[in-house]
């Protein structure tokens, strides 16, 4: 993988109609900073937008925000209001992981927020508790089979889900794939819609070449636009979406009852297979393009032999 430099911009976060005039500003101003600043994903942005849009919400109603208005109760009570019934570890994480994202950027405007910032709990949650949620080799199968077969566009779906299993590409990375990005003498993908400030150059593998191949010959719509899945919107063109993908693997791993049918568990299928091949986990790190090696450490538990070696005796027992 060969990372380059890029100047691409992501597109703005679509911000809810629903917000007043000032906070939807203030949204603005607040995704520009994560777009141009933190370099996250659009969808990612989203998400943060809408939790901070409710904190506003609930205190600056119709009226200019003010942050020094903000009192640690206001953000206690808002963490409890928003976990009631959303017990999750995950969402809890989310809640105040995007808090704290919103307060570090107020400091950066000027804004006293330590007191704030303070109140904010992390949740008990062990990162590394649970196995990686990936398809076994007979499930991909499967899921193959039944993609191929499938009545409308089987050759698009049977494309996407080739890149999402052979090079781990995210729902996001699929939806912005060009036909330029693809050099088909060389053999390489190169990503520009990634999750950070910077564009990556992968290999395309043969069966997944193949596949996009087979769909830009033989099923996408006949036109112009640069877009690699380009479908049609009220009688325009326009790029799939990465929502639209991760609903047309869900729905293909639900109809054949998989246990697992998030579009981000075949990015852990791809990990697990490499592991298992004896690749190492900088080299896993490496093709999913994470920025720290320690989000991959979740991998090291599926090297079993290598957990054994050194393992240490039960008390108690022989050794």
């Amino acid at each position: 993988m060969k990372p380059t430099t890029s100047h691409q911009a992501k597109p703005k976060a679509r911000i809810p109609t629903s917000f007043s005039v000032h906070i939807a500003d203030e949204l603005r101003l607040y995704d520009a900073h994560l777009r141009d600043v933190r370099g996250l994903a659009t969808s990612t942005r989203k998400g943060r937008l809408h939790v901070v849009g409710l904190l506003l919400q609930e205190k600056f109603k119709g009226r200019a925000i003010e942050i020094g208005k903000l009192h640690p109760d206001d953000i206690r009570q808002f963490l409890a209001a928003q976990q009631n019934g959303k017990q999750s570890a995950s969402y809890s994480s989310h809640l105040a992981a995007t808090l704290r994202s919103y307060l570090r950027y107020r400091a950066t405007c000027g804004d006293q927020v330590g007191k704030l910032t303070a109140v904010i709990l992390n949740p008990v949650h062990w990162k590394l508790a649970s196995l990686p949620r990936a398809l076994n080799p007979e499930q991909v199968e499967r899921l193959l089979s039944s993609i191929s077969t499938a009545r409308r566009w089987p050759k698009r779906g049977y494309a996407i889900v080739r890149c999402a299993l052979d090079m781990g590409l995210r729902a996001g990375e699929i939806a912005h794939l060009m036909i330029s990005d693809i050099d088909w003498r060389a053999g390489i993908v190169t990503l520009r819609g990634t999750k950070s400030l910077r564009q990556d150059v992968l290999p395309l593998p043969m069966e997944t070449g193949q596949a996009l191949a087979d769909y830009l010959q033989h099923e996408r719509p006949s036109t112009n636009h640069p877009a690699i899945f380009v479908r049609k919107m009220a009688g325009q063109e326009q790029p799939i979406t990465s929502a639209a993908i991760q609903k047309l693997i869900k729905r293909a791993c639900r109809r054949i009852g998989l246990p697992h049918s998030s579009a981000h568990a075949l990015r852990h299928t791809v990990a697990c297979r490499l592991v298992e091949n004896g690749s190492s986990l900088k080299e896993v790190a490496d093709l999913l393009r994470h920025r720290s090696l320690n989000t991959a450490l979740i991998y090291a538990k599926l090297d079993t032999p290598k957990l054994a070696a050194v393992a240490l005796p039960w008390p108690g027992s022989k050794s």
